[in-house]
Order: structure tokens, then C-alpha cells, then sequence
């Protein structure tokens, strides 16, 4: 039964950050937290130095309680981690969040020249010594994380070399990131709408671009372009030495392909990655029915990369946020008492920011707390259905790891692309609710467009990315890049991308400077990730609608599993299903299609009802 409403009362608003740590950046107990790891990681890098020089069973002892202290650490650094991440994002002003979000950066980095050290401890063991080690009580949760580790240190630079390139990649690689970020955040254009001039963030300006005025959007748009061509030139050199710096550190370690380690990350194949985007590229060019009628009912004859995220309704009404609390909360509960029980359990204990006000950082995201087993979720919340996918994706990420709790921590570090089923199959669950409520053919057409509105984001806009991504990266190997070259190469793949479903003139050429997902040293190529996450949550919500709640159980023990296997063994296990197969694919995109009929339908009664 789907769960009972939630009382306005016990809804709340603003996160609570006092249960991690009272006090905000100037809390003493945060301080004595990092004091603490700095002392831990002191300690782990003595008995690193302490192990005896072969694995044998008479060292697994030390050996065992020297992983189980890396592990410790990791989960207390994901835990400082998330909490500079929420310091920064409610007060992008707080200026020593910031510092403290640089300090727990290069404790990571610390952790991470530790790592090096054992994982070239580990390459060295006989392999049969290794997996009675592996199989031992205390390491067999984390058997998977180890193996792995193992395995790609023996694909890398001697361990002097990798803590030289982690030494230097705080103060130069990941700088370049920050330095973009602070540059992007500091940026404003002025805007005249309504004869009054508004001073905007591009964040604040790239939202009007989804505004029902197309006008509006235009104008947004060209405000946009205008603005970041006088930046692009250092946008340019940031994104050149990123990737200058990766195809450095890839030439010696003897990787190839630019993919290799964004594959490594989302632990799985290219052959997977280039069966979906064969599958989505057959797809996409289906996508044009979908562009016609949404056309034909806005009364455009070009469809322009501003009208992309276009709304087909004038206005929306404003959904109080208690009122979209409780249709979540409601819905979820609807395919499982679980997922619902967790939804009402974050609201109402303060794990969500949705207030509405200024100096909040642009966005949404769901991060970790690890050491008090529960996430903080960041939003913005204005009242329209939008927000009510964002604060039902944010629960699917907060979920993921609440059903991950109990597991080890190494065993709960779930990659990227798996990381987006849950928040997915979230939405889907949500729109097909609403969908289901709507009354009348004008919302459940503004629904159905928001449906395909994803999948044309999913089929040619991350697509672009992806194909811009490769393209820069194979030239970026014979040298810098120009600027002007940038925007050429972002205009080819967008083409390729998009086919025939942007106007001539209607291209972004240049998306590369204002997209941060380019520049995020984290995860090289972070875009496919999402495509993945897409499609394969499609799959299991498919799954789902088909077995109806009796499929609860089997969605929480695929999730469980995200952190201990590859992402093509979840897919065999759960869903018996091949990724390097084409046939998985071309379902998954074909159910996205299914909506186009359905719409044209639509489009065809609300305009002859004109």
C-alpha cells in the first residue's frame, strides 16, 4: 500500500548539519575530526612502511589490520568530504568551508599515496597467497575492491611515479578544475527583462534559457554566448592542460585509449560503452517526429539548441513543497514500503536543503555522510514539477546508499554510472504517478514531453559530449588545441549528434566552456555515465512495472550488489541480460520511443482544439 500522506508539520525545509558536525566550518569538533585523520594517515603510512617485504600467511595479520585502517580512513575523509560539500553549497560565501574543502582534498590525496604503496604490495603477492587472503572473514565483503585495486596497479607507472603524479596533480591538474569552477562562479551578466536590468550568475542566466517565453530564451542564450566567448580563451587553456596533464600520465603508464580509465571508474567494458552509443545514434534519428510535433505545437519552424528544455505549457502552477513531499513520498511508497519509508524518514529528519533563498550554490546533489550512516540532499526548491523529479532523484542517490549501509564501506563505493539507477528508476516511478493523476490531455502531454524531452538530453546532447570528449582528445595528443578549434570541434559533434534536429544556425558551439563537466578532474569523459544510468534504469524499471511490488526485493539486492561487481556481472546476475549486446540496448532505447506516438497524438487533438 502506498505509504500515508505526510503531515505539512513534520516537513522540513533546511538540512540539518549540526548532526555531523555542531557548528558549521567553525565547529571545534570538525577540526579535532581532521586532526584526527592526519594522525591516522601518519600511523598508516608507518605500518605501510612496517610490512614485511613478502606476503605470506604469518603476514596477513599485519597486512589485514593495515587494509581495515585504510578503510577507516577512507570512509572518515568521504565524511569531512560531504560535509565541506554542504558547507559550500548553503553559503557560497563561506570562505573557510572552502579552505577546509582543500584540506580533506589533500588528505585524500595523502590517502591516495598510501594506497599506491600497498596496491604495489599487493601486485607483487603470489596470486594463490592473495586469494586465501581474499577469502579470509575480515576482507571477504571487500574481496572485490582489492582484487581490484590489484589488478590495475600492475597497469600502471612504477609506485614512486604514481605518488609523484598524485603529488603533483593537487597543485596542478585539479587546480586547473578549481580554478575553472571559481571562474564560472564569478562571472555575471546583466539581463533586462520587464524593463528592469537584473545582475545574474550563468547559472541563474542558463535557467532562463528554459523559459516558456522563447524570446526569453533567445536572448538568454545569446547573453550566454556572449559572455563566456570573453572568457573562453582561459577556459581554453584550463581544458588544454587537463587533458594534456591525463595523456601525459596515460603515455607512461602505457593506457592507449583516453577511455581506458573513465571505463575503469564506471568498472566496465569499451565494447559496453560503444554497443549503447550505436543503439542511441540508430534512435536518435527517430527523435525527429518527436521535434515536428513539439514544432508544430510551439508555432517555431527551427528547433534551436535553447529550445531544447522548452516547456509546452505557458505556465505552471506553483506546487507547495509539502504538498511535492507528500506526492513523492506517497508514490514511491506505492512500489515499495522501503523506498517510501526512506523518503518520509529524509524529509522529515532534516537530510534535505530545499529552501528557496540567495547564496545558495546552483544545482542538486546528494552526498555521504558515511560515518553517521545518511546523506544530505541540496536543491533549490521554486515549485515547479521539475523540482519534484530533482527531489525524487536526489532520494533515488540517498536510497542507493542507505541500502548500502550495513556493507563495508569499500564495498558500499558504487561507480557513477551504476550510481544513476536508482535516482532514475526515482523519476520514472514519479512521472508514470503523475501521469496516471493528470486529468486532462494538456498535462499529460506537458508530462509526456518532459518524457522525451530526457531522452533527446540522454540521446543527442550527452552524445555531443561524448563525441566531443574523443574527437579533442585524439587532437589533443599532437598538441594544444586552439580556441577557435574548440568551437569547430564542438559544432562537428553536435551535428553528428544531433543529425537534422537543430536548425542551421541553431547550434552552441560554445557549449565547451560553460559545461563544468568537462572540466571535472574526478571523472574524465563524465558524460556516458549518464546516457548508461538512463538506459539501464529503464531496464530495471521496466522489470519492475512488469513483476509489480514482488520485485522490490530483487531492486534492493541490485542495488546492494553495485558495490561489489562489475557493472556487466549486476546487469547478468539481476537482469540476465549481455551489455556488450546490442539487443539490451535497442529494447532500452525503443521503450523511450514508445512515448512519440502517443505525443503526436496528443499535439494533433490540442491543435486542432485551437
Amino acid at each position: 500500500m502506498p505509504s500515508a500522506n505526510i503531515k505539512p508539520s513534520s516537513i522540513r525545509q533546511n538540512w540539518d548539519l549540526d548532526a555531523v558536525f555542531p557548528g558549521g566550518a567553525g565547529s571545534p569538533q570538525f577540526a579535532a575530526f581532521r586532526k584526527a585523520l592526519v594522525m591516522d594517515l601518519k600511523k598508516a603510512e608507518d605500518e605501510l612502511s612496517r610490512l614485511p617485504q613478502k606476503l605470506d600467511e604469518s603476514s596477513f595479520a599485519p597486512l589485514t589490520a593495515m587494509m581495515l585502517l585504510m578503510q577507516d580512513i577512507m570512509e572518515r575523509i568521504e565524511h569531512a568530504s560531504g560535509f565541506t560539500i554542504c558547507l559550500i553549497a548553503q553559503d557560497i560565501a563561506d570562505e573557510k568551508g572552502m579552505i577546509q574543502r582543500e584540506e580533506v582534498s589533500s588528505l585524500l590525496a595523502d590517502w591516495q599515496k598510501i594506497l599506491t604503496g600497498l596496491e604495489e604490495y599487493a601486485a607483487a603477492a603470489d596470486n594463490d597467497i592473495w586469494n586465501t587472503l581474499m577469502q579470509t572473514p575480515q576482507l571477504a565483503q571487500v574481496s572485490f575492491y582489492w582484487n581490484e585495486k590489484r589488478t590495475l596497479a600492475r597497469k600502471k607507472m612504477t609506485p614512486e611515479l604514481e605518488k609523484l603524479a598524485l603529488e603533483l596533480a593537487v597543485n596542478g591538474y585539479h587546480a586547473w578544475n578549481r580554478l575553472y569552477t571559481k571562474m564560472a562562479g564569478n562571472m555575471r551578466a546583466e539581463f533586462e527583462h520587464n524593463g528592469k536590468v537584473e545582475t545574474l550568475s550563468m547559472g541563474q542566466l542558463a535557467n532562463k534559457t528554459n523559459a516558456p517565453d522563447r524570446e526569453i530564451r533567445r536572448r538568454a542564450f545569446e547573453k550566454l554566448e556572449s559572455t563566456w566567448e570573453n572568457t573562453a580563451p582561459l577556459a581554453a587553456m584550463a581544458l588544454n592542460a587537463q587533458a594534456g596533464f591525463r595523456l601525459s600520465l596515460y603515455k607512461k603508464r602505457g593506457w592507449d585509449s583516453p577511455l581506458f580509465e573513465p571505463v575503469q571508474m564506471c568498472r566496465m567494458k569499451e565494447e559496453t560503452v560503444g554497443a549503447m552509443w550505436d543503439a542511441v545514434a540508430r534512435g536518435a534519428r527517430k527523435m525527429s517526429a518527436y521535434i515536428d510535433a513539439k514544432k508544430a505545437l510551439l508555432g517555431i519552424d527551427a528547433f534551436r539548441w535553447y529550445d531544447q528544455a522548452a516547456p509546452i505549457e505557458a505556465e505552471q502552477r506553483s506546487i507547495p513543497y509539502d504538498e511535492a513531499c507528500d506526492f513523492v513520498v506517497r508514490h514511491l511508497g506505492s512500489f515499495s514500503d522501503d523506498i517510501g519509508q526512506f523518503a518520509r524518514m529524509a524529509i522529515e529528519q532534516g537530510w534535505i536543503e530545499a529552501e528557496d533563498r540567495p547564496g545558495k550554490a546552483a544545482g542538486a546533489f546528494c552526498t555521504g555522510v558515511d560515518v553517521i550512516k545518511q546523506s544530505r540532499i541540496f536543491m533549490t526548491y521554486s515549485g515547479n514539477f521539475d523540482e519534484i523529479m530533482t527531489l525524487a532523484h536526489e532520494l533515488g542517490h540517498g536510497y542507493h546508499s542507505w541500502v548500502l549501509r550495513d556493507q563495508d564501506f569499500l564495498a558500499r563505493a558504487y561507480p557513477i554510472n551504476l550510481g544513476e539507477t536508482a535516482s532514475t528508476f526515482n523519476e520514472l516511478l514519479v512521472t508514470d504517478a503523475a501521469f496516471q493523476a493528470a486529468t486532462g490531455t494538456k498535462e499529460k502531454l506537458a508530462l509526456l514531453d518532459k518524457k522525451l524531452q530526457e531522452g533527446l538530453i540522454m540521446f543527442c546532447n550527452i552524445r555531443a559530449r561524448f563525441l566531443f570528449d574523443s574527437l579533442f582528445y585524439e587532437e589533443r595528443k599532437r598538441g594544444a588545441v586552439a580556441r577557435e578549434r574548440l568551437d569547430e570541434i564542438m559544432l562537428e559533434a553536435q551535428k553528428t549528434a544531433f543529425g537534422n534536429l537543430l536548425a542551421d544556425d541553431g547550434y552552441h558551439p560554445l557549449f565547451w566552456t560553460s559545461k563544468l563537466h568537462f572540466f571535472e578532474t574526478g571523472m574524465p569523459f563524465y558524460n556516458f555515465p549518464y546516457t548508461f544510468g538512463f538506459l539501464f534504469a529503464g531496464g530495471v524499471y521496466d522489470r519492475a512495472k512488469k513483476e509489480g511490488r514482488a520485485f522490490a526485493n530483487k531492486y534492493k539486492a541490485l542495488l546492494t550488489d553495485t558495490g561489489s561487481m562489475t557493472t556487466e556481472e549486476v546487469a547478468k546476475k539481476h537482469l540476465e541480460v549481455d551489455l556488450a549486446d546490442s539487443r539490451f540496448w535497442n529494447d532500452a532505447v525503443a521503450r523511450v520511443l514508445m512515448d512519440i506516438e502517443p505525443f503526436e497524438e496528443m499535439v494533433r487533438i490540442a491543435l486542432a482544439g485551437r
